[in-house]
């Protein structure tokens, strides 16, 4: 009977997925994350003192935040209860807490794990809080999603957040060499063909054993035992890296296009667009976002760079991809190594911030249409000077702000770019303001 229990136990294990088959069966086993696992680290210190605590591991996928929340479990000697966001509701949250109250009639404590935490809305967030507050489980939520966004402010003030990182290449080399040597001894890897491997699987350790057990199936349908790069990408449907084009990692790449442009950073500009090209962003949205840039970042420093962002646009709409990704890249090149100046972006956001806190004020009377007769007589247009008339087409002097509204200087220009001939007229301009002002100051 024992023998028949171990044959079955045998068959079992070799067709569970390579991932769950290496998954740690201690903390030492873990491979990355030692920002939190390595000595004196927040976490090993926390298994050392023997007290959980409720905790929020956020993180990409693959980077082990099931896998530490079970190891946690088992070092703390609890009950292990798991809930999953997709699939639970308030039902399954009460019967939870009912297997925890029994556990603890036992004298045991209950950790509780719930993946996807940021799936759950207010409401069933909010469940979880008495048990927490009353101590009768101690909580784990999993998420992909800033929690600062996706975590109620109540859970997440009684909850410690820990960042998990995507595993760097030497970790996942590692992974590598553990799944070989515990489960295909006899396949070689080729150094081109782990990093074939490391490349696509992209910091997701759940990822990489799962194109390394393919890779390994193929071989034994080829009776191959050694792999190399050709043989992995012939055989292997190697999909683009990660990207998630609703979550951290699609604002923070966004990001980095953005801040790469701002810092005249032409090569950080192109790996960014390219990064997001690669991950499956449609170019449109990139586009947008390249004409944004143009008049957020450059502005009138170079009037040009909105012409060329509309025009890599255009491009795109009549081209497609992949040619016209080609205008796109040229695109940020240029806002890249332009001129940059914020002034007009600062300007429109003193003016609304001022309107949006000021009172209605009227129109001054001589900047009124009068189209009427009447409106002539209430003295509407009264006393204005048509620029055009005047020296250098410039009514020095002039007000144009509705009266009692303290002077503004919005717009400031920078000296670069054309923006510094902007800045000298408008020195000029001010010059003729104070002669006129003092020509005709009241005696």
């Amino acid at each position: 009977m024992s023998s028949g229990n171990d044959l079955f136990s045998a068959d079992a294990e070799r067709h569970e997925p390579l991932a769950e088959r290496l998954r740690p069966k201690t903390v030492g086993e873990v491979v990355g994350q030692q920002h939190l696992l390595g000595p004196g680290k927040p976490l090993t210190l926390a298994i050392a003192s023997g007290q959980p605590h409720s905790m929020i591991l956020w993180g990409p996928p693959g980077v082990g935040k099931t896998t530490l929340a079970r190891l946690l479990t088992g070092a703390f000697d609890a009950e292990f209860i798991a809930l999953s966001a997709v699939f639970s509701g308030v039902k399954d949250i009460r019967a939870a807490m009912d297997q925890a109250q029994a556990a603890r009639g036992m004298g045991r404590r209950t950790i509780l794990f719930v993946d996807e935490v940021h799936r759950f809305n207010k409401s069933q967030q909010d469940a979880f809080l008495p048990f927490v507050e009353s101590g009768l489980v101690t909580f784990i939520g999993a998420t992909t999603e800033n929690p600062s966004f996706e975590v109620n402010a109540a859970l997440l003030s009684r909850a410690q957040v820990y960042v998990l990182k995507p595993l760097s290449a030497q970790d996942l080399a590692t992974l590598v060499e553990r799944a070989r040597e515990r489960c295909y001894p006899d396949l070689v890897f080729e150094p081109s063909a782990a990093d074939v491997l490391i490349g696509y699987a992209d910091g997701d350790a759940r990822r990489l054993l799962n194109l390394v057990e393919q890779a390994a199936n193929a071989a034994q349908a080829e009776r191959r035992t050694t792999l190399d790069a050709a043989f992995l990408e012939a055989a292997l449907t190697l999909n683009s890296r990660r990207f998630d084009k609703g979550g951290d990692a699609f604002y923070d790449q966004i990001s980095a296009l953005h801040k790469s442009v701002r810092g005249s950073s032409p090569d950080g500009a192109l790996y960014w667009l390219s990064r997001m090209l690669d991950g499956g962003l449609d170019p449109r949205y990139l586009a947008r976002r390249i004409v944004r840039m143009a008049w957020e970042d450059i502005g009138l420093a170079d009037p040009r760079a909105m012409q060329l962002c509309n025009d890599a646009a255009e491009t795109y709409e009549r081209l497609g991809s992949p040619e016209g990704e080609l205008a796109l890249a040229q695109a940020v090149i240029y806002l890249a190594i332009a001129p940059k100046s914020n002034a007009g972006y600062m300007a429109y956001k003193a003016a609304r911030a001022l309107v949006g806190s000021d009172r209605s004020r009227e129109v001054p009377v001589h900047l009124r249409n009068a189209p009427t007769k009447l409106m002539k007589e209430l003295g509407y247009g009264h006393d204005y000077r048509y620029a055009h008339d005047e020296p250098e087409a410039y009514a020095a002097g002039e007000t144009y702000l509705p009266e009692g509204l303290e002077e503004v200087s919005f717009y400031q220009p920078t000296p670069r770019g054309l923006e510094g001939r902007i800045a000298e007229k408008l020195r000029h301009l001010r010059e003729l303001d104070a002669a006129w002002l003092a020509e005709h100051k009241p005696d």
